[in-house]
């Protein structure tokens, strides 16, 4: 096992002597989820590096920073991989609720899949407040974790040929969809995702380049910090205060551990 393995358990509080199977993957998605943060820190000051396996794991394992889809999505794969999991990297397109179609800003996602005895599964730690916290089938199944209830249907559109949709906890009544992603067209090495990451620093409709933003699930629910608001669902129960700059730090290191 090589040292990313033993920062990864490290980091998210899983023991070096626990084996990690498909029957207990539920419990490494909800610990990442829990401990590494969904943010843009980054980005918004101007201090990204390349996408590699090097520069992931000093940033999310060494320094305990948090990341965007591409790069937890490829610190788990990296781990997932090194713990025998059969697992490649995929792209795809988030659906625009707003527009009520896909995003303009393309194949911005980045997600994983998994094969398993005779199946597939979608495993995401990189969507944010969405995370299915499961590793959801591509055969239609549903499942329901913690977060709410996430199934993939097949879908041929001009992105790819899967939709997952969800119905998050205390806050969908129906399914929406989340994204669309293309099985047929794996990633072959992370430095890809360094199109992604060029594409969110520069076009003017990324969400990612304009204000800092920190989210991640909780054991009751999730917490989301900008520069402007702190909001927490806890138990279904909508908590959202006003903040300035010097409070950002203060709440961003109390509760995601970010200098």
């Amino acid at each position: 096992m090589c040292e990313l393995n033993d920062l990864f358990r490290k980091r998210v509080g899983i023991s070096k002597e626990e084996k990690i199977t498909f029957e207990n993957l539920d419990m490494v998605l909800e610990k990442t989820a829990k401990t590494i943060p969904f943010e843009n820190l980054c980005i918004i000051e101007n201090r990204t590096n390349d996408v590699t396996k090097e520069n992931l794991v000093n940033k999310m394992l060494m320094k305990k920073e948090g990341g965007l889809c591409y790069e937890l999505n490829s610190i788990l794969f990296y781990f997932l991989k090194e713990n025998g999991f059969n697992v490649y990297l995929v792209r795809g397109v988030i659906f625009n609720h707003d527009a009520q179609n896909w995003l303009t800003l393309g194949r911005t996602h980045a997600a994983i899949l998994l094969n398993h005895e005779n199946g597939t599964y979608l495993v995401d730690t990189g969507f944010g407040g969405n995370l299915p916290l499961r590793a959801v089938p591509l055969n239609g199944g549903t499942v329901t974790s913690n977060n709410g209830e996430f199934r993939v249907s097949k879908m041929k559109n001009e992105h790819g040929d899967y939709i997952l949709e969800m119905k998050l906890k205390h806050k969908d009544q129906d399914w929406r969809i989340g994204y669309t992603f293309d099985s047929k067209r794996p990633v072959t090495e992370v430095s890809d995702f360094n199109e992604i990451q060029r594409i969110l620093i520069e076009k003017d409709d990324s969400p990612f380049n304009k204000n800092p933003l920190i989210t991640q699930l909780t054991e009751k629910g999730n917490m989301t910090l900008t520069d402007t608001t702190f909001t927490e669902w806890v138990n279904g129960e909508l908590k959202k205060d006003s903040i300035d700059s010097k409070r950002f730090k203060e709440l961003a290191k109390r509760y995601f551990g970010i200098e």
